[in-house]
Parts: C-alpha cells; structure tokens; sequence
C-alpha cells in the first residue's frame, strides 16, 4: 500500500510540475506576442515563480493598466529579488504606486533611482501656484466602448480612435478589436453625436488612430500599424506604428501614402500638424533619441516634400515615454510624458519657444493613472484629452481658466540684495556669544510665520550670521547655532519644517566695517549678530542670489558638517 502511495505522489508531482512548465512556456509565448491578458493568466497558475515569471506578469499587469495586481506582483518581485533587479521595474513599481495614491513610497523609489529630490507633496502644492491655468472637465457622453482616444478637431466636428467596431480583428495586447478612426458631431451637452466611420481607404484591419488636419480639412495624417510583425533586439516578432497621409477629393478620402520617413524597424505616430501646415510634430522611438519614445518636428513643404525629422532636444525628450504632441494655434506645444516628474504615468505637460523648459499642467487635469491626447482651441479656452483613469481609455472634455497666482510680497535687503520677508524689522539680533532667542526677537518672528502661513507656498532660507569677535571656526559655528535656535522656534509656532532652510555664514559677511575683534563699538558689533529670512521664490527654488544648494536641507548641512 505505502508503494502505491508512493507511485501516487510520485504521479502527482511530476503531473504538477509538468503543468507549472508548461503554464511557463504558455506565459512566455503569450508575453513575447504581446498578449498580455493570456500572459497574465498563464504566469498567474505559477506556483514557485522565479524572477522572470514575476517581472513578465508585474509588465503584463502594467501595460494593461491593472496597476494594483501590478503593484503587488513587483513588490514581491523586489522582496524575492532585490538588487538584481533592472532599473526599468523600479520605475514601472513606482508608477504603479502612484496611480494607487501611494506617493510616499513611490517617491522613496524614484529618489533611489534618479538621484533626485522627488517629493510629491511638495512637487503638487508648488505646482498649484505656478500653472497658467486650472481645468474644469467631464467625461464626453457616448464614448462608452471599451477603448476611445485621440481626438482631435476637424472642422465643425471632431475625430477620435475606438474599439467600437466589433468586426475588425481582435488585438491580443487587450483583447479589444483593432482601432478605426470616426467623426463625431459634439453638441452642446458634450455628447457625441452624429458618429461616423471613416472609410476603408483610412480604416483597415490594423489601428489606425491620431487624426490631424489642415485648416481647410482637405488633407490628413494619421497612423497606421504597420502589417509586417519584424523581429526587435530581443528576438520578437513587433509591428511597428507609420505616419500616413490623405487627401479629400470631392468628398472622399484618397491619395492615402505612408510618409517617407517612416519604417518596419521602428514607429512613428501621433501627428500634430501646425495651424500654417509647414511642420508635422510627432513621436517616435527611432535610432538616436534619447530613450524611449521622443517627440519630433519636420518640415513640410510646398512642393510635397517633407525635411528630416528633427528631435526636440533634452527639455522635452526624456530616458522615458515622451508621446501625443499636440501644436496649438498659438505654437505652444503640449505632449504627454511619464520621464518628467508628474502624478504619475502619463502626465500632460506644456512648453513653447525654444522648448527648452516644460511645465506640468497641474493637478486639476492630471492624475496618477495615463492622461494623453490633449487638444485645445487655445482662443476658445476648451479642448479634449483621454485618460484611463476609469480602468479604460475615455474621451474628456475641458474648460480652463486663469489660475489666480498670489505672489508672495517681498523687499530688498539693502546690504546683500536679496529678497526677505517685507515685516518690521525683518532681522533679529542675538547678544554675544549666545545662540538664545530673545524676548525682543518673538515678535518679529511670530510676524515671521504670520507670513508664511499667508503665503503656505513659499520657502524662507534662514541666515545667520556672527560677529568678528572670536575665531574663524568658532564663530561659523556659533552662527549654525544661531541659524538652528530661529527654525526650532518657528517649527514649534507651526511651520513645516520642509519648507525652512537654514545656513550659518559666520563673519564672513558684516553690514559693516566691523570685520576685525577690535575696533568698533558694542552697538556696531551687535548689527553683525542676526539672522535674516530670504524668500523662496514662487516655484521652489532658492533665490538666486544665494549660494545654497536648494535641495540641501537641513539635515543634509548637518551630515555634511560631520564629514
């Protein structure tokens, strides 16, 4: 008897692990089609998952936007495995935290993987007084399918990308039908009406999303996914994305050609084409960017002919997802990015000029899910973006309106000309030798956080300062001293010790000429033994004139004084 069981058990182990092998090769095979949904069930029957089988169903989750079940796989998966683990699934872990709110960790992860200051709280509430304009938005009615995106203006109409067309093959990415691109009238209540199929010279089998047009409507380009898959670095099989195209020619669309600088090695999508129609802004992950995808412009001439492509440079371009440009009327161009730091994934982001500088468009249309594919009638203040951040991509309607910035009031310090807080008697003194807030001080530094709770966005960096009297060495740090006591006191009035930066600068800058231990009066010395408040300015950064790192808080003074 104890044979057969033996047998038994024997059976049912090998049967169990011949299933979890064949669970793996499934989940492989599906990861390397890109079907992620079949990928995900297949690596979920996984009972001991090894690191590949954790990292393949963390990205099967993330990329298709079941951010918490991606969560909890990549936080095991740096639980079992951490240190050998690529930076990718690091950044991918945070932007999953951040789509669930959970800033705090997520900020602990991309601290350790830019080596920047990532503070989200911080980051949101500089934000609000620095963006240009606030957004109202609802979501556009009858866009219920399981998929629509892109929209964009065509006339007295609009066009959008859906998955609404159940006859067109399924796409095993989503398990969603490929994409077709309609046009829609949208009435006043901001529900789409009138919802029209393009026809089959512009809508195949394969995607086809991300219509822009010229200012008559007679000529648009769109993307197309290309029909041949071709084998990447990684030896799968991929269909890459191409730009097309179109002409309208009494009423239909033809002449439809694939742009020459498109390719079967790598994709090019999303047009944007200028208000005039001389360049074609688009994105691209062709050789020579800087990571991902980036955002190009070229020129389109007269004659039909188009320039070569040219990247946008380091303000825009990121290691990461930089996709969806969109040129306004008023050249201000708006694109999506998950590189800069955002709320997470993607995020809507503006610049213009030179575009060496972006901005974030705040936290009124923004959020932690993927928000993408913004369009704006800049002169009639409204516009239209996609976001998942209902489980699916959605189409939302926008107004915006001026953000009212109040600007915190500041005066100049006549002696180093720099901007301090505007109260009577914006300095305070310390007698000699002693670091001790005076009774005489408290009322200046209660109008101190009077201030700062008025202005709860703004910075104060404290300077502190000592006499000549007493050596070098001594006398610095008697100011660090000085610098120390002033935020412990207004910490303890109810300032968020974030938002003080404190620096002792010993004698080395006196508002007089008392730079020696004798030869002036106890009155002139006495001018020398203060501290001063310098403001921030409104996003962020210290004031230029001062020399201190702004991102240097004051532990980091204190680490670095012990070094």
């Amino acid at each position: 008897m104890k044979n057969i069981y033996s047998t038994l058990l024997i059976i049912f182990v090998s049967i169990t692990a011949f299933g979890q092998k064949s669970d793996i090769r499934d989940g492989d095979k599906f990861f390397a089609q890109a079907a992620y949904i079949d990928a995900a069930d297949a690596y979920e029957n996984v009972n001991d998952k090894s690191q590949e089988v954790l990292q393949n169903l963390g990205d099967s989750y993330f990329y298709t936007n079941q951010m918490q079940n991606a969560a909890e796989v990549y936080e095991l998966l740096f639980l079992r495995h951490e240190g050998a683990v690529e930076p990718e699934y690091q950044f991918r872990y945070a932007h999953t935290l951040m789509a669930a709110g959970n800033y705090v960790k997520a900020d602990e992860l991309m601290n350790e993987l830019t080596g920047e200051n990532w503070d989200h709280e911080e980051f949101a509430s500089e934000l609000d007084t620095m963006v240009p304009h606030k957004f109202n938005y609802d979501q556009v009615m009858n866009n219920q399918s399981s998929s629509d995106f892109g929209i964009g203006f065509y006339g007295d109409r609009v066009a959008f990308a859906s998955t609404r067309n159940q006859e067109r093959p399924i796409y095993p990415w989503n398990k969603l039908p490929a994409l077709d691109l309609y046009s829609a009238q949208m009435n006043e209540e901001g529900e789409m009406t009138d919802i029209v199929l393009f026809s089959d010279a512009i809508n195949t089998d394969e995607h086809e999303s991300s219509a822009t047009f010229s200012q008559d409507g007679t000529v648009m380009f769109f993307d197309r996914t290309n029909e041949d898959r071709v084998k990447n670095e990684n030896d799968e099989r991929v269909a890459h994305i191409s730009l097309y195209r179109a002409e309208n020619v009494d009423g239909e669309w033809t002449n439809v050609e694939k742009l020459p600088f498109s390719s079967e090695e790598y994709s090019v999508e999303h047009p944007s084409l200028s208000a005039d129609g001389s360049k074609l802004y688009f994105a691209s992950d062709m050789p020579g960017g800087s990571g991902s995808f980036d955002i190009y412009v070229v020129d389109v001439n007269e004659d039909g002919t188009y320039g070569t492509p040219q990247n946008l440079g380091p303000g825009v371009n990121t290691a990461h997802r930089d996709q969806f440009p969109f040129i306004s009327d008023e050249e201000v161009l708006y694109f999506t990015s998950d590189g800069h730091q955002g709320f997470g994934n993607l995020d809507i982001f503006r610049t213009e000029g030179d575009f060496s500088e972006v901005e974030n468009l705040g936290g009124s249309i923004n959020s932690g899910s993927d928000d993408f594919a913004f369009v704006i009638k800049e002169s009639e203040e409204m516009g239209y973006f996609a976001s998942n951040r209902r489980g699916t991509d959605n189409l939302y309607q926008f107004t915006r309106e001026e953000n009212e910035i109040i600007e915190a009031p500041t005066v100049t310090d006549e002696t180093s000309g720099q901007d301090i807080i505007p109260i009577d008697g914006s300095k305070i003194y310390f007698d000699f030798d002693k670091a001790t807030i005076k009774a005489e001080s408290k009322p200046v530094l209660d109008s101190v956080v009077t201030y700062m709770n008025d202005y709860p966005n703004i910075k104060v960096k404290v300077e502190s300062h000592a006499d000549a009297r007493g050596s070098d060495s001594y006398n610095m740090a008697l100011s660090k001293r000085r610098a120390a006591s002033t935020v412990d006191y207004l910490v303890e009035k109810g300032i968020d010790k974030g938002r003080l930066i404190s620096e002792g600068y010993g004698e080395s800058r006196p508002v007089n000429d008392c730079t020696e231990p004798t030869g002036c009066t106890n009155e002139q010395y006495a001018k020398n033994r203060r501290s001063v408040f310098v403001v921030s300015n409104r996003n962020g950064s210290m004031n230029e004139n001062s020399d201190m790192d702004p991102e240097m808080d004051n532990e980091d003074m204190e680490d670095q004084e012990e070094n």
